[in-house]
């Protein structure tokens, strides 16, 4: 069944895994600070609630999604033994029984899910009333400084969301968008409204006049899948809101909004309602970003504020993005884990995937392939940068399918033994993420696949005998298992 989020916050604290700080803790910079080095801690360390921010009334909740065990009790999976494979286990047996047919498109794969009766279960339903929506602030009753939002680091443009939920939807389709975007706080009625160049909240803006008003709503909280659902790499056709029914087994409950015709989460904590004239633009930024450096401010779009709607005594939900690990890390570990069963439609022959925090998501990418033809590697780095919000990879390395690509000193062992440069480094060029400040131009510029796989296969091309891996035999091994003990070390 479905939780929202204060529920979830009362399951993290009776295990144990939530800290409560009752000293007031101020939201400009101290209370970042705080998240930064817990978040950091081994494992994550533990959820956070900040009682009394200074100067606010509203407590504020940071690291709820920070580490494994959390994530996998968000997506209500802590219970099952693979965790979040579980969840790509669902997703995988979905694909067989959709498409029995082999050599589908991917895209036209998923298109047909669709037809699948469970797929009704999933779809979100309206309902009159949401707890969302106890308390409701209209006109000039409507202050954004009453929010205990934060203002992480010291050369932020100001104070910023960063775990709202922005809601649009598509003029010409009707398909709704929910994406977490950040959003600066420029006064009491306004907000910047970030959504970046490949991101749907910005296509949503094209098909409006540059004077027609755009409907927005920002929800924060609700059932923790929804947190989930609005960080995935999802095809367009499949609504993050669906998803995070998928992911909880029963279809989100959604009320609409008191000022527009759009649809929210009925147990959300906050919403906030405004429009968007995509003509209007102001300068947005600097942010620390979770590429551990600022992003430049720039011109985006401008959030009007018309209403706030709240529940009885709601808790704030935000996060700290920065330099990794942060409790964003554990968004990614989802990700990798659950959609590599749809990465795998494409490109069969990957064993396994790993984005390592320290690449920030979009700036590495560690596979593990069953290499069976000349330029197989070349082959899968050219898919994957030919392939949804994956595209934005800089950095390829490919491993033979018996290297684990989570276990980074052995990806290292083979990138500097296997890898000669002039040989095994492909070179192109493509769209990189907004975020990225080391490329020449702006989203566009350079990147690199490298192949450490052993070429000891006779299409690699190789004149040269390849040497083989120190290995003890099995019966060895065996052996020092059974007497460990006798050798008394």
């Amino acid at each position: 069944m479905g939780r929202d989020f204060q529920t979830f916050l009362k399951q993290l604290e009776a295990a144990g895994d939530l800290s409560r700080v009752a000293a007031e803790v101020d939201p400009f910079l101290e209370m970042g600070a705080i998240a930064d080095r817990v978040s950091k801690e081994p494992g994550g360390g533990r959820a956070l609630i900040f009682d009394r921010p200074k100067g606010k009334a509203m407590p504020v909740a940071m690291n709820a999604f920070g580490s494994l065990k959390r994530m996998e009790m968000a997506l209500g999976v802590d219970r099952e033994p693979r965790g979040l494979d579980a969840i790509a286990d669902r997703i995988e047996k979905l694909v067989q029984e959709a498409m029995p047919k082999p050599g589908t498109g991917f895209f036209e794969k998923l298109a047909k899910l669709p037809v699948l009766a469970e797929v009704g279960n999933w779809m979100p339903k309206t309902v009159r009333k949401g707890i969302c929506q106890e308390i409701v602030l209209k006109g000039d009753q409507v202050k954004l400084s009453d929010l205990p939002v934060l203002t992480t680091w010291p050369e932020d443009g100001g104070p910023f969301i960063t775990l709202g939920m922005s809601h649009t939807r598509n003029k010409q389709t009707g398909h709704r968008n929910m994406g977490l975007y950040r959003l600066q706080v420029y006064d009491d009625r306004t907000l910047g409204f970030h959504t970046q160049l490949h991101h749907d909240g910005a296509r949503n803006r094209h098909g409006y006049g540059r004077d027609e008003r755009m409907p927005v709503a920002v929800s924060f909280g609700g059932d923790p899948a929804l947190t989930y659902a609005a960080t995935a790499p999802l095809p367009p056709f499949l609504s993050e809101v669906m998803f995070a029914g998928f992911l909880r087994g029963e279809g989100i409950e959604m009320v609409s909004c008191v000022t527009n015709d759009l649809e929210v989460p009925a147990d959300s904590e906050l919403v906030i309602e405004g429009y968007v004239n995509p003509g209007e633009l102001r300068r947005e930024g600097p942010f620390g970003d979770h590429t551990g450096y600022y992003s430049l401010a720039d011109d985006y779009p401008v959030l009007h504020v018309e209403a706030i709607t709240m529940r009885k005594n709601p808790v704030f939900p935000a996060t700290i993005v920065g330099r990794p690990p942060q409790e964003d890390a554990y968004l990614g570990l989802a990700t990798e884990r659950i959609f590599l069963p749809l990465l795998r439609m494409v490109l069969p022959e990957i064993r396994d995937m790993h984005l390592p925090a320290a690449g920030a998501f979009h700036n590495l990418v560690i596979l593990s392939i069953k290499k069976e033809y000349p330029g197989h590697a070349q082959k899968v780095m050219n898919a994957i940068w030919g392939t949804g919000q994956i595209m934005f990879t800089k950095g390829i390395v490919v491993v033979d399918e018996d290297i684990d690509p989570h276990d980074l000193n052995e990806v290292l062992f083979r990138l500097t033994s296997n890898v000669d440069p002039k040989r095994d480094m492909l070179f192109t060029e493509g769209p990189l993420d907004v975020l990225d400040h080391s490329a020449d131009r702006f989203a566009f510029g350079s990147k690199v696949g490298i192949d450490a796989t052993r070429k000891n296969r006779p299409w690699d091309g190789f004149t040269r005998e390849w040497p083989r891996d120190l290995v003890f035999p099995d019966e060895i091994l065996d052996r020092l298992g059974k007497r460990w003990k006798e050798y008394g070390l």
